[in-house]
C-alpha cells in the first residue's frame, strides 16, 4: 500500500529536522523533490508546449539478456552458437522467437523486434550508459553518469501526464549493475529529474513505497495539522539549507503537500487494489507485480516507469538461468501487452524490453555465454509505433548486424518521436555548455 507516516521526534526550534524535512521534498533515494518536479511542470505549461499523454515502460534486463535465448534464436546454428533451447512461431508469421517464451509469442503482433542493434562494447557500465541515454561516457574506469537517462529526459521536457504523479518511477528501484540509480539518473541536470524509487518489492506481502513517509508520528488523516506542518517547513528552508536544495519550495509546498499525500497517488501505488486473479495472471514474482504496478502508474498519469529484472549476466549454467528468468519474464511481458490492449492503452504505452548488451554468440566452457556488444535483441511496440515488425537481421550465427543496423540513440530517437520530444533540445551541462538530448541517429521509420 501506500503509505504515509511520521517517524521521529521534532528536533529543531522550527519543529522539524533537517532529515525528515528532506523527506517531504524528496521522493526518491537520489533525491526528487516535488518542489522541482512541480516546478518543471509548470515551466513546460507556461511554455505552451504542447504534450502528447504517452508513457513509457522500460523492462531493464540488468546485466545483459541473451540474444539466442531470447528474441533472436538461430535454430539452424551449430549447437555451439544455438544453445540448449529451440525456437517457436509467434502470432505473426516469420517471427519466431526462444521456446522459453510462450506466452509473449502470443501477443507479438503487438510487438516488434530489434535484431540488429549494436553499441560494439562489452563493458556493463560503458554499455549501460549508452543504452540509458544515447551517448558514449561512462566506463568502469569512470562510473559516474555524464549524460540525462530518457526517463530524466522526459521527466524535465514533459513531466507527468496528469497531476499529483511523479514523471519517472522506478519499480523496485533505479539501478544499473549496482549503481543506484546508475544510468537512469539525471546526471548534470541535478537530482530533481532522478527517478522516483518505490524502494520496496511489489511482490511481497506488505508491500508498501518506502520513499514517500513524512515525519514524527502523524497520518494523513490528521488534516488539521497540514497547514502547521508547511508552516514548518516553510520556516525551516529559509534557515537550514544554504545550498539551495529547497529553494523554491514557497511557491509549490502546498501543491507538493498534495502530491505526496493525494487520492490518486495512493490508489496507483496500492496494488493490493488489483483483482487476484490478476495478480495471479502477472505472476507472483517481483518482475510480474512490478509490471503490474506499472500498468497502474502510467495508467494514473506517470510518464516513465522502469521495472528492474537483476541477475542477466549469466557467464555460466545459463541454461538454469534462462529457465528461471523466463519462469517469471514471459508472464510479466505477455500480460501487461494484453491487459494494456484490452484497457485501451497500447496506442499510449511504448513497452520496451532491453538490457545494456546481448551476450556472445558461441557458448562457453562454463555453458554460459559473455559479454557481447556488437550484436543485441530488444522488443519495443505500442505508443504509436507498428507491431509486429523485425527490424534489421543478425547473421547465421548472431555475430554481428547483416540488415539495419541499429545504434542506441535510433531507439531513444524513436521513443522521443512518439512522445513530441525534440531531440535537438538543449541542457546546459556542469561547465555550462548546451547538451542536445542526442546528438546521433534518427527515429527507426520501420517502426513509424
Amino acid at each position: 500500500m501506500f503509505d504515509i507516516s511520521w517517524g521521529r521526534s521534532f528536533r529543531n526550534c522550527a519543529g522539524v529536522s533537517r532529515r525528515d524535512a528532506l523527506k517531504v521534498g524528496a521522493l526518491a533515494a537520489g533525491g526528487l523533490t516535488t518542489a522541482d518536479l512541480l516546478r518543471a511542470e509548470s515551466a513546460a505549461a507556461e511554455a505552451g508546449r504542447e504534450i502528447k499523454r504517452k508513457s513509457v515502460i522500460c523492462f531493464w534486463l540488468d546485466g545483459g539478456p541473451t540474444n539466442h535465448e531470447t528474441w533472436d534464436p538461430k535454430p539452424e546454428a551449430p549447437t555451439e552458437y544455438r544453445g540448449p533451447f529451440g525456437a517457436i512461431p509467434t502470432s505473426v508469421p516469420g517471427i519466431e522467437l526462444c521456446e522459453l517464451f510462450p506466452r509473449t509469442a502470443q501477443v507479438m503482433d503487438k510487438l516488434s523486434v530489434i535484431r540488429s542493434l549494436y553499441h560494439n562494447n562489452g563493458d556493463h557500465f560503458a554499455a549501460a550508459h549508452w543504452m540509458w541515454t544515447g551517448f558514449h561516457g561512462s566506463s568502469a574506469a569512470r562510473l559516474e553518469a555524464m549524460y540525462p537517462s530518457i526517463g530524466s529526459i522526459i521527466s524535465r521536457t514533459r513531466g507527468a501526464n496528469q497531476p499529483g504523479m511523479p514523471a519517472f518511477v522506478a519499480v523496485p528501484q533505479a539501478m544499473t549493475i549496482g549503481r543506484r540509480p546508475g544510468y537512469q539518473g539525471s546526471a548534470f541536470m541535478g537530482v530533481a529529474y532522478n527517478p522516483f524509487d518505490v524502494g520496496a518489492d511489489p511482490n511481497s506481502r506488505n508491500f508498501r513505497v518506502q520513499n514517500v513517509n513524512l515525519p514524527n508520528g502523524v497520518t494523513v488523516d490528521r488534516t488539521m495539522d497540514r497547514q502547521s506542518l508547511i508552516s514548518g517547513l516553510d520556516r525551516f528552508r529559509r534557515d537550514t539549507d544554504a545550498g539551495g536544495l529547497m529553494d523554491g519550495m514557497d511557491t509549490f509546498n502546498q501543491r507538493a503537500f498534495d502530491m505526496i499525500t493525494g487520492e490518486r497517488a495512493r490508489k496507483a501505488f496500492d496494488i493490493n487494489r488489483e483483482d487476484p486473479r490478476t495478480r495471479d495472471k502477472y505472476g507472483r514474482t517481483s518482475t510480474g507485480q512490478g509490471a503490474l504496478l506499472a500498468r497502474r502508474l502510467v495508467e494514473s498519469g506517470v510518464s516513465f516507469v522502469t521495472v528492474h529484472s537483476g541477475g542477466w549476466d549469466n557467464h555460466s549454467g545459463i541454461e538454469a538461468a534462462m529457465k528461471r528468468h523466463s519462469s517469471y519474464l514471459d508472464p510479466a511481458i505477455s500480460s501487461l501487452v494484453s491487459d494494456l490492449d484490452q484497457r485501451g492503452m497500447m496506442d499510449d504505452v511504448i513497452v520496451m524490453v532491453m538490457g545494456e548488451f546481448g551476450r556472445t554468440p558461441r557458448v562457453n566452457g562454463g555453458a554460459g555465454r559473455d559479454h557481447w556488444g556488437n550484436s543485441m535483441s530488444m522488443l519495443i511496440g505500442g505508443g504509436g509505433l507498428k507491431s509486429g515488425v523485425i527490424v534489421g537481421e543478425s547473421d547465421d550465427k548472431g555475430t554481428r548486424p547483416i540488415k539495419r543496423a541499429v545504434r542506441p540513440a535510433h531507439v531513444l530517437h524513436t521513443v522521443y518521436r512518439q512522445l513530441g520530444i525534440d531531440p535537438g533540445i538543449a541542457h546546459i551541462n556542469h561547465a555550462g555548455r548546451p547538451i542536445p538530448i542526442l546528438n546521433d541517429g534518427e527515429p527507426i521509420n520501420e517502426l513509424l
